[in-house]
Parts: structure tokens; C-alpha cells; sequence
């Protein structure tokens, strides 16, 4: 099938904090769209709110071609330490790097949730491909039947330098699952970039969610069939596009801040500016970044999540603690943020007969919305109205100041449900856009997105020349997209960068390259 057809019905759904949104889309318009509170356990607030729009907007459940998920279930296992499976460690070394075990810097939390058992192999390469060591099978099967004895079921492989070779990890794959059957592998070349440490963690992360995905994954598909939806279920990754649940189950760690990067696109197809900045607003946080092409701009630097440092591929997002259920305090100097009262806004802020100050409120008092019973707000002191909304204004200017590459006046798409307490006039900003459907711009951007390829790698140019190593690499990229669903015939290259790296010898290059195209057949 093809994932643009103009009379296509693709939904879309998103998970925030507070609200969990759902739209239908028909050729890129928004056609239905609702808001349903999120629930604690994420899965049946997706399911209620499906059903919401099914019913609601008597769409026939026959002519859905897509359903798009951007979930938060993964995200939250993690940080929570629950629900995560122990898993093997190995790492391919050597000589080199044992001083620093895996692990190392984990919170003692998290790693007591995820260790089942750390080993440190022969194997691994230089930066230039040259082997430290090479691969010791009888080792391996010693390794095996270690992991065998302690009943562990996922095991994730990290390799020294396996970004510029990877061949050395998927040999300890084969040996590994020829002694071991039925278990799950993660792979650091798969995950993963350059740098050792940053990129393990990512592979170890991974692969403690891995009995998480298949749980989760299960219960989207059997809602689906209860629903009475045939259509292929999809999910958002962190790069705004799309994975099939066969690449959710290997990948979970994929769909980490996918909720922000769901608003950047949704933004930009809403609103029509493809490079902008985004500020999307909801009940609790506000996340800025930065559209390049209709895509996030990605984070350049490692990533921290829960306290483990990881280089996977992460969307470069700024949080603050403003949204619509903030608390405004008045004790002295009036303060927004960051406590929240999340998904209760709708029982416990003033307007709507609660006893909470919150953003809202000061929105709706000055005139901004028209939400809950602006009559309750009528009261409140106008220099406490004057002096928070200056807050809220102070905050995201900062904040966008920090996302700006240069002192140049910028676009800014303003998204989110809660994007109410915000005015038009934020200093760094060219102009301010509220696009239609702006509410829900998070699940429009799962509704639409693409489907990705990326590699990153480094080569020598001493042993193969640019023009073959970009084509290589880009070659790779577009195989990585067919693999997790983009229709073969729609893939272009969104974007090529070539590092040369000075500081290591043999003429190195770092490539970085992806792939995107349109959902569809992997056969197309």
C-alpha cells in the first residue's frame, strides 16, 4: 500500500502527560480530532481514546489505512525502573577499556533493575577497523552457557569501535544464539554512536525493554482487533517518523521523546513552516526545538536520560516548567512553575470551580481564552495577572534564546493545549504562529510522519575513496528505512554530513546520513 493516498484515513494518537490527543487525517487535512485525560496506565487511555474519535466522528472503521501511535510507555518503564528485564552484558574488548566496566555510572536503582550479569570478551577494533582482539568462539559458548544458567532472556552486545566495524558483533550473535535459541539480542552498531560508554548504555537500555515492548505491543494490537481496526498499527520513534511494531519490539528504545518530535512535525505540516521553532505547550513542561527541513533538528551532544548518558539518536529539545496547569504562587515575587496540577486542571484550576492558582487561570483572566467560567477569575488582582503572565513570557524567551543559533529573529509555530498562556509578542521571535488544529499538532505529527533510515559511521579515506563511502553509507541508510516500513520508491535523502576528523589519523571521516519515505509495502 501506499502511505499518501489521497483518500487514505490515517489516525494519528500521542500520549502527553496531561492529555492523550487523537486525530484523523485524510491527505494531510485534520478531519476529526479529541482530547481524552491520560491515564495511569498510558494503554487504556490510547484505547478510550481511539474509540472516542471512532464514535464520535462515525468514521467507518473499515476505511483506516494506518494507525500512527506516539507513546510514552518506554520513556517511563525506564525512568520508573519497572517492569525492565535483567539482561547480559557483553562487552567486546580485549585488552582495552576493562578499567571502566559496564554500568559504571548507572544509578543504583536502575542498575540493579537491569544488571543480570556483566561480561568483558576478546574481540573488538581500533577506530581504523584493525582488530584488538579477535573474536573467541569457545569463549563466547563459555558465555552462553553462563547466561543460560542464570535464565536470562536478553542480552545486549556491545563491540569497541563497532560503529566503523560491525562484524565482530553480529559473529558473537550467531555463536551466541546458536547455543542460546530463543532470546533477544540488542546490538550496539544498531543503536548506538561513537563512544563507547554512551552507546553500551543505549544497547543496555534497549534491551532491558525489551519485555516491555513485547507486552505493550501485544495489548496495542489486541485493542486494535477488539476495536474492530485491521489497519497495520504504527509507532512514532524520536526522529518524527515511523516504525512497524516488528521494529517497535526490537527498538523500544527508538520512541524515547517521541511526543516532542510528533509536535515539531505536526507543527510544521499544520502551519507550513518547515524551519522554524517549535514551542509546544501542554499541562505540565514546555519543549522548544528546532525544525530544519520538517524535521528536528538532533541533539548533538549526549543525551542524560534517568541519570545514564547515551549517544543514540535524540531530537534537540529544551524543557521548561511551564504549561497550563502550572502553579502560580504569590508568596512575595509571583513565581509559574514548575509543579503542575497535570490532568486534574479540569478539576482542581479556579475556572473550572477548583481551588488552584494555576496558568490557566492567569490566561483566561486576562482575556487570552475562553475556557472553564472566566467569572471565577474575575477577582483575581490584576498586577498578580500582569506580573505572572510576564513570568511565563521571561521563561520561553530564554528558553528560546537557548535554542537559537544565532541573535536573528526566528519563526515560532506555538502548539499544544496549553499554548493559551503564551501571547503573541515573545522576544526572538520574527512572528508568532498559531496554526489551525494547533491543539492536537502532537498527534497530527504521528498521523503523517515518514519512515527514517539512519547510519553513522566512521571511515578511513585512506582505504576507500569519499564518493564510495557517501554511497555506501547512503545505500546503508535507505536498506535501514525499507527495513522498517518506508515504501522503496519514495525514499529520498533528507540529509548527508561529513565530519573529517582531524585528531585520528588515516584520513578519517565521520558520515552521518538518513533516509526517509512514506509509509508503506516494504516491497513497494
Amino acid at each position: 500500500m501506499s502511505g499518501r493516498g489521497s483518500s487514505q484515513l490515517q489516525v494519528g494518537i500521542d500520549v502527553g502527560g496531561t492529555n492523550t490527543d487523537a486525530v484523523a487525517v485524510i491527505a494531510g487535512e485534520v478531519v476529526a480530532a479529541i482530547k481524552s485525560p491520560t491515564t495511569a496506565d498510558v494503554t487504556s487511555g490510547i484505547v478510550h481514546s481511539l474509540e472516542r474519535l471512532l464514535d464520535d466522528s462515525a468514521i467507518d472503521r473499515g476505511k483506516v489505512s494506518a494507525v500512527m501511535v506516539g507513546t510514552t510507555h518506554f520513556t517511563n518503564a525506564f525512568v520508573e525502573a519497572a517492569r525492565l528485564v535483567p539482561t547480559a552484558i557483553v562487552r567486546l574488548c580485549g585488552s582495552a577499556t576493562r578499567a571502566v566496566p559496564p554500568l559504571t555510572d548507572w544509578p543504583p536503582t536502575l542498575r540493579k533493575a537491569v544488571e543480570g550479569k556483566v561480561f568483558m570478551v576478546s574481540g573488538g577494533t581500533e577506530f581504523d577497523g584493525r582488530e584488538i582482539a579477535p573474536l573467541d568462539e569457545v569463549e563466547l559458548k563459555e558465555v552462553a552457557a553462563e547466561i543460560q544458567k542464570e535464565g536470562i532472556a536478553s542480552i545486549a552486545i556491545t563491540a569497541v569501535f563497532s560503529p566503523v566495524r560491525n562484524d565482530q558483533e553480529l559473529e558473537a550473535v550467531r555463536i551466541l544464539a546458536e547455543a542460546l535459541g530463543d532470546v533477544s539480542f540488542s546490538i550496539s552498531s544498531e543503536i548506538g554512536s561513537i563512544g563507547l560508554l554512551e552507546r553500551e548504555n543505549a544497547t543496555v537500555m534497549n534491551a532491558s525493554l525489551r519485555g516491555v515492548a513485547d507486552h505493550i505491543v501485544a495489548g496495542l494490537e489486541k485493542a486494535m482487533r477488539d476495536l474492530g481496526l485491521e489497519a497495520p498499527l504504527l509507532v512514532s520513534q524520536n526522529d518524527g517518523t515511523l516504525m512497524d511494531t516488528s521494529y517497535t519490539r526490537r527498538y523500544p528504545i527508538a520512541t524515547f521523546a517521541s511526543g516532542p518530535t510528533n509536535s515539531m512535525r505536526g507543527a510544521a505540516r499544520l502551519s507550513g513552516s518547515m524551519d522554524c521553532v517549535v514551542l509546544d505547550i501542554g499541562g505540565t513542561t514546555s519543549d522548544l526545538g528546532v525544525l530544519s527541513d520538517g524535521f528536528p533538528r538532533e541533539a548533538g551532544v549526549a543525551v542524560d536520560i534517568a541519570g545514564v548518558r547515551t549517544n543514540f539518536r535524540m531530537p534537540d529539545v529544551h524543557s521548561i516548567g511551564i504549561g497550563g496547569g502550572s502553579l502560580v504562587t504569590t508568596d512575595g515575587d509571583v513565581s509559574v512553575g514548575p509543579r503542575s496540577v497535570g490532568f486534574r486542571i479540569t478539576d482542581e484550576a479556579l475556572v473550572f470551580g477548583g481551588s488552584t492558582f494555576t496558568a490557566t487561570d492567569l490566561a483566561v483572566a486576562a482575556g487570552m481564552a475562553e475556557v472553564g467560567d472566566p467569572e471565577l477569575v474575575a477577582r483575581l488582582d490584576k498586577g498578580v495577572i500582569r506580573e505572572g503572565l510576564e513570568v511565563i513570557r521571561t521563561s520561553v524567551a530564554v528558553a528560546l534564546d537557548r535554542m537559537k543559533t544565532s541573535a536573528e529573529p526566528v519563526p515560532v509555530v506555538v502548539v499544544g493545549g496549553g499554548s493559551i498562556v503564551v501571547g503573541d509578542d515573545i522576544p526572538g521571535a520574527s512572528e508568532v504562529i498559531r496554526p489551525p488544529h494547533h491543539a492536537v499538532a502532537n498527534a497530527v505529527g504521528a498521523a503523517i510522519a515518514d519512515v527514517s533510515g539512519q547510519v553513522d559511521r566512521i571511515v578511513s579515506l585512506d582505504e576507500i575513496t569519499r564518493e564510495a563511502a557517501l554511497e555506501s553509507a547512503k545505500q546503508e541508510a535507505i536498506d535501514r528505512a525499507i527495513a522498517a516500513g518506508a515504501a522503496r520508491n519514495t525514499i529520498r535523502i533528507l540529509d548527508v554530513e561529513e565530519v573529517p576528523l582531524a585528531y585520528l589519523p588515516s584520513n578519517a571521516v565521520r558520515l552521518k546520513v538518513k533516509a526517509v519515505g512514506e509509509l508503506g509495502n516494504r516491497d513497494a
